[in-house]
């Protein structure tokens, strides 16, 4: 299929498909052994499902759902349904069965695609609530061999159709693809919902591709790179970077095999691409200091001095000064000696384009990885404008700070504080809410609801949510997010939530890390039976304390944390204590704590 001019993403994804032909597209692991899949295939079974759908009976312009962990059959599926003309709607696999019956409703979805029985069984549970529903799609029939229902059909079944509805009408999915025009919708990208119920928002095919445009801009990529695909589909982040980003560029995604796999999978694929919330990194910044606790003697001098090579010139590099020569010798040598063999231990060797975004991250974080050669640099953007808005572009990175206005995408500051953006990259608005699209959209500009302020460079430095700022009794007002991520920051720390509205002081909710506290247990031989045990032990409450004195060091007096409690269970998605993209629902939170929170005041 001849493809000259591609205005939509699924003609696009067919110019890439001709183009590149045999080459690796995807990558999944299986049993142990990478299986690989080509272009050529990739865009077949996209066909196939496009077909399929359409022999089902999808109209052009209708949602059709999805849910399922990151694997090829969501990338198939995806952009089959935007090559038939209907809409995706990603659904986190977290989500209930009564948030999967809400958002099924809501999009007015007649089909379905799930991953396995645990997906289904969400689904039959509240089938008798789902009017519209007119097909399941299962893609994992594990379990399932013998399950009959005339609702339920396998994804090799979906592909059967396709490929029967193509040999009887060969030109129908061409004329399909010509179809489609570059402001149809494409996605509908449910918000995190973390003040009421998800709104979905509209993303059309013009706006995610001028979307991809700016990824590059932020530095360079090439299609000989490769990513690795391990967090929520659903969300826009991973989606650019997966599915969008790579019809744009024609890299390599590879699929870790499963959450338990992916340390070991991501050392194996060691990739140039990747993209992570601070959890991430804070993460991998707690794995490298415990690694270094429990080193020799020798090596963590090795390691303290190697850090204090690569700081200083961090610092210097990152400030615009010139690095002399002596420096830039010694960090050749800290490399070589420490941090080469650090960073292919955590499977980023090869990382250049490497992002954290989603949510603001600390600043000495940032500062840390940058001093051992893993040059990361901070986004800004929302569900609302497909992804990021503002970034460190090249080398202009300026810790503290979400970086500079993309160009394409401007950015002001509203009176009140507020983020304003415009851009190509907007969305459309609210799927069936006109009135929440009227608050958000106005004169041209999408109001983020975020609070910050631009420097005279164009800098943005993100304060907090605008909703989410404290004011204490006394009138201060504070941020709480930059304070949860300092102490998340600590390897003991795995979340935290600052309370204080209306309050003379600060305190905080903090659920404990639980492998690295198992691991503290068991060097100190503190016996315990379950993670609510271990979240009492008197030895953890001071090991925590510890931990919260050391960020209170580097806070003003009105920001410091003046007492805390330990919660002896982890916040979940299912319990509405956070949402599937692991943003707090401090509502909800304070809430279920109340009678704890109040203690903490008396």
């Amino acid at each position: 299929m001849s493809i000259v001019w591609a205005n939509t993403i699924p003609l696009l994804f067919q110019k890439r498909v001709a183009t590149y032909g045999n080459r690796i597209a995807l990558r999944k692991k299986a049993l142990g052994r990478w299986q690989e899949i080509s272009w050529r295939e990739y865009g077949q079974r996209v066909r196939e499902v496009a077909s399929g759908l359409a022999a089902l009976g999808l109209r052009r312009g209708e949602c059709v759902s999805i849910i399922a962990e990151n694997r090829p059959e969501w990338l198939y599926s995806d952009l089959g349904i935007m090559a038939a003309g209907g809409v995706t709607v990603g659904i986190y696999t977290t989500s209930s069965p009564e948030q999967c019956e809400y958002l099924l409703n809501h999009s007015e979805a007649r089909f379905h695609i799930v991953e396995d029985e645990e997906q289904l069984d969400k689904l039959l549970r509240v089938r008798e609530r789902l009017p519209l529903l007119e097909r399941i799609v299962v893609i994992d029939l594990k379990g399932l061999r013998r399950f009959q229902d005339p609702m339920v059909i396998s994804f090799e079944q979906l592909l059967a159709a396709g490929r029967e509805l193509d040999a009887a009408q060969p030109s129908r999915f061409r004329q399909s693809l010509e179809e489609g025009k570059p402001e149809d919708v494409a996605i509908l990208v449910y918000t995190s919902g973390t003040t009421g119920l998800p709104k979905a928002a509209m993303l059309s095919h013009e706006t995610i591709l001028f979307s991809t445009t700016l990824l590059e801009q932020i530095s360079p990529i090439q299609e000989s790179d490769e990513t690795i695909s391990y967090l929520p589909l659903a969300h826009i982040a991973q989606r650019l970077l997966t599915t969008f980003g790579q019809v744009r560029y024609g890299y390599t995604v590879n699929f870790a095999e499963n959450l338990e796999t992916f340390p070991h999978d991501l050392r194996e694929v060691s990739p140039q691409i990747i993209f992570g919330p601070p959890r991430i990194w804070e993460k991998f910044y707690s794995a490298i200091t415990l690694r270094m606790e429990k080193a020799t003697w020798l090596k963590r001098r090795v390691y303290r001095a190697a850090l204090a090579i690569g700081g200083r010139e961090a610092r210097l590099r990152l400030s615009g000064d010139a690095v002399p020569l002596s420096l830039q010798l010694a960090t050749v040598l800290a490399h070589l000696a420490v941090f080469r063999k650090l960073k292919a231990h955590l499977g980023l060797g090869r990382a250049r384009y490497v992002l954290s975004g989603a949510a603001p991250i600390s600043p000495g974080l940032l500062e840390f990885f940058q001093s051992i050669g893993i040059p990361i640099k901070e986004s800004y953007g929302q569900t609302e404008n497909c992804g990021p808005a503002t970034a460190h572009l090249g080398n202009r990175i300026k810790l503290g700070t979400v970086g500079q206005a993309i160009p394409g995408c401007e950015v002001k500051i509203a009176e009140d504080g507020e983020i304003l953006l415009r851009g190509r990259n907007v969305f459309q608005g609210y799927f069936k809410d006109p009135q929440a699209t009227k608050e958000t959209l106005r004169y041209g500009w999408l109001y983020t609801g975020d609070v910050g302020e631009l420097n005279s460079e164009g800098f943005l430095t993100l304060t907090d949510r605008k909703r989410d700022l404290i004011i204490t009794a006394g009138g201060k007002n504070i941020a709480p997010q930059p304070i949860e991520n300092q102490l998340k920051s600590s390897p003991y720390i795995a979340d935290a939530v600052v309370i204080g509205d209306r309050r003379k002081y600060l305190t905080v909710l903090i659920v404990i890390d639980e492998e690295n506290i198992t691991n503290f247990a068991q060097e100190h031989r503190i016996p315990f039976t379950t993670f609510s045990d271990l979240s009492r032990k008197r030895e953890v409450y001071t090991l925590i304390d510890g931990e919260v004195e050391r960020v209170n060091r580097t806070l003003s007096q009105v920001e410091t944390v003046k007492r805390f409690a330990v919660l002896d269970k982890k916040l979940d998605p299912e319990d509405e204590d956070i949402t599937p993209t692991m943003k707090v629902k401090r509502k909800a939170i304070s809430e279920r704590y109340r009678e704890l929170i109040e203690s903490l005041y008396e």
